[in-house]
């Protein structure tokens, strides 16, 4: 049996060290001849209105413009880096132009001919993945000849970790992404993710882990500089490796479960080799799920504020990335409010699945989902819902101020500002440097 092979390399310097990672792997040896080769990154948000913690969250714009110029090295002319960025509308174009501006892709045009394209402005197709899971795939990947996913190494409050097949996720029309957060208790979050890779041209995996990030995905985390790279030219492989870096093993990450069952293959890494640095030498537990009270009703830094009177259940896997966007805002909003007296015994609900409780004189309904799901609950004493899909930043100010909770509406209307917030903590660190997230 051919066993895949995975290298781990610490990143030490510009272009030698992904050169290193990819020379171990191997990654680059399958190369077609001519190829069409489309790069996908983890572009996961971007504001234009702030600067905002991008180390553990997005691709560095070094690993990127390193792979490109190894690419080249090998005679590749025609390279796509292509992301769907999730912004508050996906007719935004001006966000993901002025990402791929400030990340120094148009650098990489103008030295090397790259094209960059934000994929909501690409055509899609229906691509049936196997198992009942039906997406749309942008169409430049799927005709692409070869494939460079470069995610970042970090973890996930509803997957655990984020790695190479979810990265794939990026790729997907916002009606694939939502049905991915499915209630169905079976066909999951984990159930889709894990058949996202399974049309993939042939590809490589590099996880840039130079900067990882706790509670991720998203800029609210704690980022560390961990200065790994991990990489192999087999992506279940690359994942079941990141995850182990990460602390988990791939047995606790449900989408590795179910891509290993269905690529029929072992979760003990008997059919890979992994070279360069031994996992355990620099494996780190990075923590995945936000902190909540053991009720789940309450993120444990509210519960520490002493908050009454309000129940904001614990996000669960039909949540989707716009109303989990929404909801850290909401939360933010509400603790802000927080005067010292109880509220109306109020509940939150949110993602597909949640139900009602007895005993909640007023329950707010986040999202078209939830409303659908519970607008006809006999155990609902006040609903107050807010319908959209995503819901509309307004309406939720004016549901919660029906519930008798004060938020600042100036905390929604200027919500592109929010994550500007958290840059506070890596103020005079000077491991975090913006200069990984440029092209020189």
């Amino acid at each position: 049996m051919n066993k895949s092979i995975v290298a781990i390399v610490r990143y030490e310097s510009p272009l030698e060290s992904v050169r290193k990672a990819v020379g171990l792997s191997h990654g680059l040896d399958h190369l077609p001849p001519n190829p069409k080769v489309f790069i996908k990154p983890n572009l996961v948000y971007w504001t234009k209105a702030v600067p905002f913690p991008k180390w553990g969250v997005i691709t560095t714009s070094r690993v990127v413009g390193d792979m490109v110029v190894l690419l080249k090295e090998r005679g590749v002319d025609d390279i796509t880096i292509g992301e769907g960025i999730v912004t508050k509308s996906p007719k935004d174009t001006e966000t993901p132009a002025h990402a791929f501006e400030t990340l120094g892709y148009n650098v990489l045009k103008k030295r090397y001919g790259v094209k960059s394209i934000d994929v909501f402005e690409r055509p899609f197709e229906k691509v049936d993945l196997g198992a009942g899971v039906v997406l749309n795939f942008n169409t430049d990947i799927l005709h692409s000849d070869f494939v460079v996913d470069l995610p970042v190494l970090k973890t996930h409050a509803q997957a655990v970790v984020s790695l190479a097949i979810k990265n794939l996720k990026g790729m997907i029309d916002i009606n694939s992404r939502k049905k991915c957060h499915s209630a169905d208790p079976e066909k999951d979050l984990n159930y889709h993710i894990a058949r996202l890779a399974n049309k993939l041209p042939p590809s490589f995996t590099l996880l840039d882990g130079i900067y990882t990030i706790e509670w991720g995905p998203g800029y609210n985390g704690r980022a560390r500089r961990s200065n790994i790279l991990v990489a192999s030219s087999d992506i279940l492989s690359a994942d079941m490796v990141g995850a182990k870096v990460l602390g988990y093993d791939p047995s606790e990450v449900q989408y590795l479960v179910h891509a290993a069952r269905d690529r029929g293959r072992p979760l003990d890494f008997s059919d890979m080799e992994v070279v360069g640095e031994k996992i355990e030498e620099v494996a780190s537990h990075h923590e995945y799920a936000f902190p909540y009270n053991e009720e789940g009703t309450l993120p444990r830094p509210m519960e520490k504020m002493g908050i009454k009177g309000l129940a904001y259940p614990k996000y669960d896997l039909s949540i989707c990335t716009y109303c989990s966007a929404l909801t850290g805002v909401i939360l933010f909003a509400i603790a802000q409010a927080w005067k010292g007296e109880p509220w109306d015994n109020v509940e939150v609900l949110t993602g597909k699945a949640m139900k009602p409780t007895p005993d909640k004189k007023k329950t707010i309904l986040i999202g078209k989902c939830m409303y659908e799901a519970n607008r006809d609950h006999a155990d609902i004493q006040e609903m107050i819902a807010v319908k959209g899909c995503p819901p509309a930043p307004k309406s939720v100010v004016k549901a919660l101020h029906r519930a008798g909770i004060e938020v600042n509406p100036a905390i929604f209307e200027n919500m592109d500002k929010a994550p500007g917030f958290f840059m506070g903590k890596y103020e005079g660190k000077p491991e975090f440097e913006e200069a990984f997230f440029t092209v020189t």
